[in-house]
């Protein structure tokens, strides 16, 4: 699972076959079977590990803070570093989508299910930090962050970083404010 997500992030999904990531992984073809039993099971395995794997950073940080708008910016820094580290290409989630368009394809359906989780979880942040336009708010930081994430990949990363911060900052300011 790890070779293949690394792999899978690193140059795409749909062009890297089973037989290399079963070589790259030092692994029979039994094995890599016995576990997926195809290779769209193991892009499934791949998107929803990385799906838990965010929402468990998530659920820690909220363990030790409260404050909302911190929560907020904190989650948008987040981000932020995760576009400045070694080796980003942008949202795993994005890549996966472009490569599955297909709406009711599996591998798209969890790709959904972490936006709708991510959108929520802003949503009730950006409601309990007492922002009245509260779908507003919620859809300029969602936006923000995918064009974050684009950018991140596409521009300077410190850049994008430093931008997504402000703006972030910014964007809770104004719905703060609406209403």
């Amino acid at each position: 699972m790890k070779t293949a997500s690394g792999i899978f992030y690193a140059e795409g999904i749909r062009h890297v076959g089973v037989d290399r990531i079963i070589a790259e992984a030092q692994v029979t073809r039994a094995t890599f079977y016995r576990h997926f039993p195809s290779k769209e099971d193991l892009v499934l395995a791949h998107v929803e590990q990385r799906d838990q794997q965010i929402r468990s950073v998530v659920t820690e940080a909220f363990r030790t803070i409260t404050d909302p708008e911190t929560l907020l910016i904190m989650l948008m820094a987040g981000i932020g570093e995760e576009i400045c580290g070694s080796g980003f290409r942008g949202c795993p989630f994005i890549n996966a989508a472009a490569e599955y368009p297909d709406p009711k394809h599996p591998v798209r359906q969890a790709v959904r299910a972490h936006r709708s989780w991510f959108r929520q979880t802003v949503r009730n942040l950006v409601v309990a930090a007492g922002c009245p336009d509260s779908e507003h708010t919620t859809a300029a930081l969602v936006l923000l962050r995918d064009g974050a994430m684009t950018g991140g990949d596409l521009d300077d990363p410190a850049s994008v970083r430093d931008h997504l911060t402000r703006t972030a900052h910014t964007v809770l300011e104004d719905g703060r404010r609406a209403g």
